[in-house]
């Protein structure tokens, strides 16, 4: 009979492989550009939106 340590086998699970292709793509993006590339853009925002940094530098003391 075979041991317990023998029995085990390594399962890869779908969020295991998902894993380690994103990391594999961004290691690629990393070594094709040399440094991360962001696709996600900072949004426009909103001028009704209380802001009291953008208040103190619009308004000179």
């Amino acid at each position: 009979m075979k041991t317990r340590k023998q029995q085990k086998k390594l399962r890869i699970t779908e969020a295991d492989f998902m894993l380690a292709n994103r990391r594999a793509a961004r290691l690629e993006e990393i070594e094709r550009y040399g440094k991360p590339v962001s696709f996600r853009k900072v949004l426009h925002k909103s001028k009704k939106a209380y802001d009291r940094k953008r208040m103190k530098r619009e308004i000179p003391e």
